[in-house]
């Protein structure tokens, strides 16, 4: 079965070789034959070709496209991968949607994730695990693991994810797409349900660079119902894809070349370094110093605006509501015990804590200061180099149920990733090459706004290289 780019596809149309209906059926047929042994849609969204139609011409119209179950959309069902959510339907677009559907894309359903964007394997889903399309016992990464193995198993050309603390490249890599988080402030997160208000940005998982910058031009842009958007002007992403790359200047950050990641995932990294130099890339060894505080300084911030974010529910005015209350505190513990699962029941408390009188300052300031050294090394560090380069994870994707007993050691798989949230700045991850069948990805950082860098600098290696374009087995099976 061939999976198709939004490039490929954008030619089809162009050349009328196939119709937008044509294209939507494919993939609902795709996703009805393959959703069983994956479990990367939550619903489906059958009747939404029907209104690209009545949208104007643009250039990706009639383009389908997968969507976390994060992201609200008028008229579906918007569950966030919890029972909390698992009966409400949205009444308006998120941001990033109504952009999209103006240009006449088209939505094929809601992808699976880990409930309300917490955890980092797609385990904690009230609908059940995501399964990875290149190895069905193991993890597609997560939060946006359902997005992840949509693309990767061809059952969408592109799908929309979140990125709160690597969420979006943490599963692209482990999947062997493409994943992009624009710098914070890009992309509006208005209707997109919160988890960590400072850290959460929506982004890209695709097949190829070239198609997440067709798609990043349309989805970003201002917006006055999101007080941190940004009004810096949106370029054409897609204009800066063929600039040379000569004499670009790449920082390896020792922190993240200290001996830990095993040898043959840094035989990768290495490999595709030396391709990168046969480019014209000069790379230049950096420190980080305050990078190894990341993985702390996330999970007191993150579980803190988590405790806040999610007080919202409690069973008065949507969302589940339990029956078994006698009066209003048992009726509000019920509804979230009965709504929430473990692992966000987990960061609530921790959240809490932290934010309690006489612990706030001891956790919460100082995180946040802490934070602060974190953006400050990357500041430093862009005005030695234009970008910078690493792994995306610490090995390819693990066993379902390794590591779900031990939350600090699911922490810890986000390690690399983490420090661009905290500091906002933009990243993306890649697929370099395999390890026992299975995908690694490298990820690149660069300063704010300056995504059409990223996306230059890797569609570049993806013109010289194929690694993004394998294809799991799993989708041979639905020839």
């Amino acid at each position: 079965m061939k999976r198709h780019t939004v490039k490929e596809l954008q030619n089809m149309l162009a050349d009328q070789s196939i119709s937008s209906e044509e294209i939507h059926q494919i993939y609902l047929n795709r996703i009805k034959s393959m959703n069983d042994s994956i479990n990367a849609f939550i619903s489906i969204e059958s009747d939404e070709i029907s209104l690209s139609s009545e949208q104007k011409n643009s250039e990706i119209k009639g383009i389908p496209y997968a969507l976390k179950d994060i992201f609200c959309s008028e008229g579906d069902k918007t569950t966030c991968g919890s029972k909390m959510l698992a009966n409400f339907v949205s009444p308006y677009d998120a941001t990033v949607v109504r952009n999209l559907r103006e240009k006449g894309t088209v939505i094929l359903g809601k992808t699976n994730m880990d409930e309300f964007a917490m955890g980092s394997s797609n385990e904690t889903s009230f609908y059940g695990n995501v399964l990875n399309p290149w190895d069905e016992e193991r993890t597609p990464g997560g939060s946006s693991g359902g997005s992840a193995a949509a693309v990767a198993a061809g059952m969408a050309p592109i799908a929309l994810g979140t990125d709160t603390g690597g969420s979006i490249r943490q599963p692209a890599a482990l999947t062997g797409i493409t994943g992009l988080k624009p710098t914070y402030g890009r992309c509006s997160r208005f209707g997109m349900i919160a988890f960590a208000s400072s850290l959460d940005q929506a982004g890209i998982l695709s097949i190829s660079a070239e198609d997440a910058a067709i798609f990043l031009e349309h989805m970003a842009g201002y917006d006055q119902k999101d007080s941190t958007s940004s009004i810096e002007e949106v370029p054409k992403y897609t204009e800066f894809l063929n600039n040379d790359l000569t004499g670009k200047v790449v920082g390896l950050p020792r922190e993240f070349f200290d001996g830990s990641l095993d040898s043959k995932y840094q035989t990768l990294v290495t490999e595709s370094i030396h391709e990168y130099e046969k480019m014209g890339v000069q790379f230049k060894d950096i420190s980080l110093p305050n990078i190894k505080y990341s993985v702390p300084t996330y999970y007191v911030v993150a579980p803190a605006e988590c405790s806040s974010n999610l007080a919202r529910y409690d069973g008065v005015r949507f969302g589940h509501r339990s029956s078994e209350g006698t009066d209003l505190d048992s009726f509000y513990k019920q509804t979230r015990k009965e709504g929430f699962g473990p692992e966000v029941k987990r960061r609530i408390i921790t959240g809490t804590y932290v934010l309690s009188a006489g612990y706030y300052d001891a956790y919460y300031l100082k995180a946040q200061k802490v934070r602060q050294l974190i953006n400050q090394d990357f500041l430093n560090a862009f005005e030695e180099v234009d970008v910078i380069m690493g792994p995306t994870t610490q090995q390819s994707a693990f066993k379902l149920g390794d590591k779900l007993d031990d939350p600090v050691s699911m922490y810890m798989n986000d390690i690399y990733t983490i420090s661009s949230n905290l500091s906002g700045v933009p990243a993306i991850s890649h697929p370099i090459g395999f390890v026992d069948n299975l995908p690694f990805g490298l990820q690149v950082i660069a300063p704010h706004f300056m995504e059409h860098d990223l996306l230059n600098i890797v569609h570049q290696y993806q013109m010289s290289t194929d690694w993004h374009l394998q294809t799991p087995n799993l989708c041979r099976e639905f020839d």
